[in-house]
């Protein structure tokens, strides 16, 4: 019987989820984006999450006031909304021209050219989802690492939407855990590059400082690029006033010193992110459990 409504539950999920991104495809890009910003804004403070994100928004800016963290904690819902709106037009967002303007291109143009491998790591920032095929259309083999649904009809649902929106066939998505690893690997040996998210909680990770608290972080990539010497290069994404993003390619970070550790690098790392996170605060997931 738990399985017979587990199921139905599931299935009544999919066809909402369905029918919401079936109305985003027909409304325009910004328009869609701007309601479900407001949406998640006005809603997102009565979930169990609200909580969490006030409370890690505390635990990283101790000194603010109460108004503060909370204004920090609604423009964080609002950028959720939008990003997982944006979600249902992904490719579409390719298709408007100058929507997404590139900075420091100079910095990954050698890596380009030689085809060389590389590590590309970004965060739950702004809207997260364009790295992949932004990295496709440039002309990068990407191999990305996401975060499997419960939900096996929705998590092939979305898996969809993001593999539709990659413009070449060398470009992949996989889940993460044992096969994700193997992959990764795998396309490492090819020659192909990796993208990865690290500003989320690892179980299995290593005790990392970030914003002066230890938290368990993934460090495995690390091992990757010492073994086969593959360049590290950060991607900050900003959401812009006018609708549009802005992505930046930071200087190459090679993890090759034989005296500096994993977590060295890492903090390194953390460091960069923390930087990225303070200058506009609002565009964080602030929702995720990062600090326990």
């Amino acid at each position: 019987m738990k399985e017979i409504f587990k199921n139905f539950k599931f299935l009544t999920e999919y066809i909402l989820v369905c029918f919401l991104f079936l109305i985003l495809n027909i409304l325009p890009l910004k328009l869609s984006s701007k309601i479900g910003g407001v949406l998640f804004k006005l809603f997102g403070k009565y979930s169990k999450s609200h909580i969490t994100a006030l409370t890690n928004c505390k635990n990283v800016f101790p000194n603010l006031e109460k108004n503060e963290i909370n204004n920090i904690v609604q423009k964080s819902w609002e950028n959720l909304g939008q990003t997982i709106f944006e979600l249902g037009n992904l490719k579409k967002l390719f298709s408007k021209k100058d929507l997404i303007k590139i900075n420091g291109t100079k910095n990954i143009k050698d890596i380009l050219n030689n085809k060389t491998p590389v590590i590309f790591f970004s965060i739950h920032y702004a809207n997260w989802e364009i790295h992949v095929p932004l990295l496709d259309r440039l002309g990068f083999s990407i191999g990305a690492i996401y975060r499997h649904i419960n939900n096996e009809l929705i998590n092939n649902f979305v898996l969809k939407k993001r593999t539709r929106a990659l413009k070449s066939k060398n470009s992949f998505y996989t889940p993460k855990g044992i096969k994700s690893a193997k992959d990764i690997l795998e396309a490492i040996k090819r020659k192909k590059s990796i993208f990865l998210l690290i500003d989320q909680k690892d179980s299995a990770g290593d005790n990392v400082p970030f914003f002066n608290k230890i938290v368990k972080t993934q460090t495995g990539f690390l091992k990757i690029a010492r073994k086969y010497n593959i360049p590290i290069v950060p991607i900050e994404n900003k959401r812009l006033k006018d609708g549009g993003y802005s992505i930046t390619f930071n200087k190459p970070i090679f993890h090759n010193n034989l005296e500096e550790t994993d977590k060295d690098m890492m903090i390194k790392i953390h460091t960069i992110i923390e930087k990225w996170i303070i200058n506009d605060p609002n565009q964080w997931f602030w929702q995720h459990n990062r600090f326990n």
